[in-house]
């Protein structure tokens, strides 16, 4: 099963992916929150959908993040080792972690609104597990267990942000904007392998990020298990697992970054595409 969120900005409605047209469930879903991913949401969403008809939603439509807001966004840093190499990063032994601020979140075509004083905004396609069932202190040969499905992000960076202005990486990650989520979640079962996937990034049509969920240093139970022995993780909660080489701040032979008027567009095998427009910050 494929799952979309539609609409206005702070008034999206749930909504399915079936035969590539869009349809419309919130008649039977509030939204795809903690709450539905923690109960049987979606087993009772599937059942629901076999015996009624959906109203079809007009693909034109806006897509809001294809989840409503989490408790947290879990992000597993420098977790390919070409993009370790790429940064001048030792391979970790354990896997990095941070926190992006959920106030973050965006659509999947919203724009990219380059923050305040930025300089290095720069971008990094990812695939995220979004959590099912309440994970602490869990095994990983019971991980899977614990996923409601995958979904496509962004990891937007200000790199002077996160580098240069001392501390934790949290204050280069959080920008309004830096977290475009979907356009869809995708269910366990609608992915063949997910350590086989292809994951894409272009910028004004360049192909800069090309790489495969298979050169993951650290795999996605062993993610999943790893995070719940610090921390309990809710239904809902998104884990982002890293991106590969061909960030900004890899470029050679100089890093360089986005700017207002450039077009960023990725996708991976599976969970579609995206682009995001590029803005200059405004302050009205």
């Amino acid at each position: 099963m494929k799952l979309i969120r539609f609409g206005t900005p702070g008034f999206e409605k749930p909504g399915v992916i079936i035969n590539d047209k869009y349809y419309d469930v919130s008649s039977l879903v509030t939204d795809y929150n903690e709450e539905f991913f923690g109960g049987d949401g979606l087993e009772n969403l599937k059942k629901a959908i076999e015996s009624i008809e959906l109203p079809e939603v007009d693909q034109n439509v806006r897509l809001g993040a294809a989840l409503a807001r989490p408790s947290k966004i879990i992000c597993v840093g420098l977790n390919y080792k070409d993009h370790a190499a790429e940064t001048n990063a030792a391979i970790p032994t354990e896997p990095i972690l941070f926190f992006k601020a959920t106030s973050a979140i965006v659509g999947p075509n919203d724009n990219l609104v380059i923050p305040k004083n930025s300089k290095k905004t720069d971008w990094e396609v990812e695939l995220a597990i979004v959590i099912g069932k309440k994970a602490n202190y869990v095994s990983e040969e019971n991980a899977l267990e614990h996923i409601a499905g995958y979904v496509l992000h962004n990891d937007y960076s200000e790199r002077e942000f996160q580098i240069e202005r001392n501390g934790q990486w949290v204050k280069g990650k959080s920008c309004d904007t830096f977290a475009p989520i979907g356009p869809f979640i995708a269910t366990q079962d609608e992915i063949a392998d997910v350590h086989n996937l292809r994951l894409w990034l272009t910028v004004n049509g360049k192909s800069l990020q090309d790489g495969n969920t298979a050169n993951l240093i650290f795999n996605v139970p062993f993610m999943v298990s790893y995070i719940s022995q610090f921390m309990t993780l809710l239904p809902g909660d998104v884990i982002t697992t890293g991106t590969p080489a061909g960030v900004g701040l890899g470029q050679k032979p100089e890093p360089w970054y986005l700017k207002a008027g450039d077009v960023v567009e990725l996708g991976i095998d599976g969970l579609g595409s995206s682009k995001q427009n590029v803005k200059a910050y405004s302050e009205n």
